[in-house]
Order: C-alpha cells, then sequence, then structure tokens
C-alpha cells in the first residue's frame, strides 16, 4: 500500500523540548516548596518512564524524596501547574522546532499526505508548541491529535498509535510514524507501524534497531541530516518521497 499519513509524536521528535519541560518542572517544584531539582542524570534517568504525570508520581513513589507524601496528594495540582508554566514558556519561545520538521510537514500536506500526532504529552502542551512554533493555524495542520490521556496505556503500548489510525481510518501499512525514543518505536511497531527515528539529547544512547531509519534529525538544505543506522545511507534530508521507498 501506499503513504498515505505520517504520524508525529511532539516531545524530543517534533521539538527539543525536554530541556524546557526540565526548567518548567523545577520551576513548580520551588513554587509549591519541595525542595527538589532535577539535574540532567536525573531527568534522563526519568524519560524513560512515559508520561509527565506517571514520571512524577514514579519519581515521588521510588525515589521517596522529602515531602514525598504531600506532593503525592497534590500530584494533579503539581502536574496541572508545570504544564502551565511550561505552556509560558513555550510561548516565550523557549522551544523550536528541530531541523527538517516545519519542511516536511509542509511537503507532506503538498503532496496530500495526510498529518496526525499521538503522543502521551497533554494536548494543551501540544496545542501550546504548535501554534507558537508553526503559526496560528498549527494545529489545524494535522488531521488528528491523539494525546495526553486519551488512552488508559502509555507508551510503549501500541493504543496512543491505534487510536490515531482509527480516526485516520487507516490500516498501519499506510502511515509512517516519527519517535526520539526507543519506547517511542516500539510503541509505533507494536501497533504495526513503521517508523523513522530522530534521536536527541536524552536519548541518543537508546537502541533504535526497530526503527526503519535512524537520522540525527530530518534535515534542511542547509542543515543536512545524518544518516545513523537503517535504510536511508546517503540522505541528507528526509522527504516524502524517501519515506515512500519504506513502504516497499
Amino acid at each position: 500500500m501506499g503513504l498515505e499519513a505520517l504520524i508525529f509524536d511532539v516531545d524530543g521528535t517534533l521539538a527539543e523540548t525536554e530541556e524546557a519541560h526540565r526548567r518548567a518542572l523545577n520551576e513548580t517544584f520551588r513554587a509549591f516548596d519541595l525542595p527538589w531539582e532535577w539535574d540532567q542524570p536525573t531527568y534522563r534517568r526519568l524519560l524513560r518512564v512515559m508520561g509527565g504525570k506517571e514520571r512524577l508520581r514514579h519519581f515521588i513513589e521510588h525515589d521517596r524524596p522529602p515531602q514525598a507524601d504531600r506532593a503525592l496528594a497534590a500530584l494533579g495540582e503539581l502536574h496541572a501547574a508545570k504544564n502551565r508554566r511550561y505552556a509560558e514558556l513555550v510561548h516565550e519561545g523557549a522551544v523550536t522546532l528541530r531541523p527538517g520538521v516545519e519542511r516536511l510537514i509542509h511537503q507532506a500536506r503538498a503532496a496530500g499526505v495526510r498529518l496526525a500526532i499521538a503522543t502521551t504529552t497533554s494536548l494543551g502542551n501540544v496545542e501550546a508548541l504548535l501554534s507558537t512554533t508553526l503559526g496560528a493555524d498549527g494545529p489545524g495542520l494535522f488531521e488528528t491529535i491523539a494525546a495526553g490521556d486519551s488512552v488508559a496505556v502509555k507508551k510503549p503500548a501500541p493504543d496512543i498509535y491505534l487510536l490515531a489510525l482509527k480516526r485516520l481510518a487507516l490500516d498501519p501499512s499506510e502511515a509512517i510514524a516519527f519517535e526520539d525514543t526507543v519506547y517511542g518505536v516500539r510503541s509505533a511497531a507494536a501497533a504495526g507501524l513503521r517508523s523513522v527515528a530522530t534521536p536527541n539529547f536524552y536519548t541518543d544512547d537508546q537502541d533504535f534497531s526497530g526503527a526503519a531509519a535512524v537520522f540525527d534529525s530530518l534535515g534542511e538544505a542547509d542543515r543536512p541530516a545524518r544518516w545513523l543506522a537503517g535504510a536511508g545511507r546517503g540522505q541528507t534530508m528526509v522527504t516524502v518521497e524517501f519515506l515512500r521507498t519504506l513502504m516497499d
């Protein structure tokens, strides 16, 4: 079957969001008088847990930091406050799209290839990112946004991708997923999807052997992508034409 849709993860895939998330978390901890500070090694470790609220819960329950019980009781409030601060940082310009993302989005639309999102981050966070980086019409570029708590089980379970495919009314053989973590690649594979992986600072030590192709970015004419593994050796940009070759 031919290529009908591209389905994107958000955090770390569309944009390098993780440092903004980490900053929002640390500022929120201080606002709640919690004596916590997530440094980069801590955040890298905790990113193995999919979902922001789930990540916070895991930290509280397994690391048992000071005032863990108070924080656990206020988990929903804590997570909501962090999301508000993250959205403020996004609107302030703290997050930009990764190389090649905007180019591929517009190329896909021009070629009649549909766009969707499948992410564990909250819908509000997604909309803030898209409207800030792609303009007010950014969210409307995507036919469906499967986000946050739309499904009961987060990645690496396939549920969020299955939901996106259901909304698109497509077979997995008609779409390609874009991910930045091994957990996202596993989620896509469990849903029957091929994937292109673009690891980032926090995930470049993970095993992406399950992806059809791995690049350090999607690439621009003046910022070429570096091929890392799988299909596409010699490619300097991930294009619709290249993606169609992955469907054979």
